[in-house]
């Protein structure tokens, strides 16, 4: 089976056949910059990273563009809040994007414009489609007429009709039907203009993709790829925008990203309810971020869970400790499972089965202990774009599991247990010198709590403690059940 992504605007699976043979381009949605990224944006960065590299995996040439919106309402906006340039916002608001995705190993594409960097091909796009009939000047700005394009709707699916009954004018606007939207705007005093055919102005949002994807990519292209949230009206309108300025099909694969929720809603800037990418990073190596985000298929949405978050983090800690048994792995040319795993990225990459893949090789692992198992492992997980790293100490696990462990006996109430624990805790940090001496006091105060737990028949959770162990290499068997007798073995 050869890769079949899922196509919003036929609402189904397809083989993926380029248009040219070995060449594919991409055009992604990038950020509107008025603030900083957060995890929603890295969400769709991610989903356009592991679509670029499983293309040239599969042998293709990718040329890869993601936009950033550098001059609209938002950032003038934000402009006149902070008093400051708006390109100096822009600028420094794609400095700590480009950060994260440095941090999270996600490519660089090929070309990031700006839309204040195409103002000419903006203009030379929307005389156009004034010329062809498709667009009108009013008062200095410039109107797309929606009615005129008869397949408006395509791809959110609606229809005119339901589209008129939600359809207003603005006191500000000057166009002839509600559902017109604008291509050029005039400016007001105080904002970012250009000189045009239509007076001093710039450009709607809409438009700018238009342009600069044509103009890296051509007027029909291979994968575009966003938000979900951009299917309507912003993605609509670019089709309607294109397809009428060329006479040519826009874009033959639409692409669409889930959206991160919290609580419920969608992750926003415009609304404040969002996370920061750059404060969640304060709390979880970015591989552990990735696997978080790869664990769902990207057309599903994820509700933002620090549960899952730390649940992420236990299971990578497992892959780390699993590979790091291994001193010198090296590299391998035919990775065992490579059907399996090939068929699910082939699958509309689906990277949650892939995972599962690299799951049931290290069980199977561990119960053989063959080299080629662990290599295997190493080449998917490079595959799927996570950095090779030294493993965390298992101090480091451990106290993470220390941590854990506090939390769950407060909430439980269980006072006289955690007394105990602050108490060595104190007298482990002030009794040693090196930190290398601390980890075998710690590990003891841990397995302390679990026999505590266990004497007061709270078996599930010890056990959780014992697999929470497990996943940081600290294998625990226990001798004699009625005591606190066991055999510790770090992997």
């Amino acid at each position: 089976m050869g890769l079949r992504l899922f196509n919003t605007l036929s609402s189904r699976l397809e083989d993926f056949t380029p248009l040219n043979d070995n060449k594919v381009g991409i055009y992604t949605c990038g950020m509107t910059v008025q603030g900083p990224p957060h995890i929603g944006h890295i969400r769709a960065a991610l989903n356009r990273d592991v679509l670029v590299r499983w293309l040239r995996y599969l042998g293709y040439e990718v040329i890869s563009v993601e936009n950033f919106t550098d001059v609209d309402d938002k950032i003038i906006q934000k402009q006149k809040e902070y008093k400051l340039d708006w390109r100096i916002i822009a600028q420094g608001n794609i400095e700590k994007y480009l950060w994260a995705c440095d941090q999270l190993n996600i490519e660089r594409a090929t070309v990031y414009p700006r839309a204040s960097q195409h103002i000419e091909e903006i203009i030379d796009l929307v005389q156009s489609l004034v010329d062809k009939g498709y667009a009108y000047e009013s008062e200095g700005d410039v109107y797309y007429r929606v009615r005129n394009f008869p397949r408006y709707g395509r791809l959110s699916k609606k229809s005119i009709d339901e589209l008129v009954s939600g359809a207003r004018i603005e006191p500000t606007e000057h166009k002839k039907d509600p559902l017109d939207f604008a291509v050029w705007k005039s400016a007001k005093s105080g904002e970012p203009y250009w000189l045009s055919p239509w007076g001093k102005g710039r450009p709607g949002w809409h438009i700018e993709c238009s342009a600069m994807s044509m103009h890296y990519l051509g007027e029909t292209f291979d994968i575009h790829t966003g938000g979900e949230d951009l299917i309507f009206p912003h993605h609509e309108n670019e089709i309607a925008q294109s397809e009428a300025a060329t006479g040519k099909q826009f874009v033959r694969y639409w692409l669409h990203t889930g959206w991160v929720t919290l609580g419920g809603e969608k992750m926003a800037k415009s609304t404040g309810h969002f996370l920061l990418i750059e404060d969640l990073l304060k709390e979880y190596r970015p591989n552990v971020v990735r696997l978080y985000l790869l664990k769902t298929h990207y057309r599903n949405q994820i509700e933002f869970s620090r549960e899952r978050l730390n649940e992420a983090r236990s299971a990578y800690l497992r892959i780390q400790t699993y590979l790091h048994s291994f001193k010198e792995l090296g590299d391998i040319e035919k990775p065992l499972m490579l059907e399996e795993f090939t068929q699910a990225m082939n699958d509309d990459l689906n990277t949650s089965r892939a995972l599962g893949i690299i799951y049931e090789l290290i069980k199977k692992g561990y119960e053989e202990n063959d080299i080629d198992i662990a290599r295997s492992v190493k080449y998917y997980l490079r595959t799927l774009g996570f950095k090779d790293e030294i493993p965390e100490p298992p101090f480091e696990s451990v106290m993470i599991i220390i941590k854990e462990v506090m939390e769950r006996l407060k909430t439980e109430g269980r006072t006289e247990i955690l007394d105990k624990v602050k108490d060595g805790f104190l007298r482990i940090f002030e009794d040693v010198n090196q930190m290398k001496d601390v980890f075998p006091g710690v590990v003891g105060l841990i397995l302390d709590v679990r026999n505590m737990l266990r004497k007061e028949k709270e078996y599930s959770f010890a056990d959780y403690i014992r697999s929470r162990l497990a996943d940081a290499g600290i294998q625990i068997q226990d001798i004699n059940i009625n005591s606190s007798t066991y055999r510790l073995e770090v992997r």
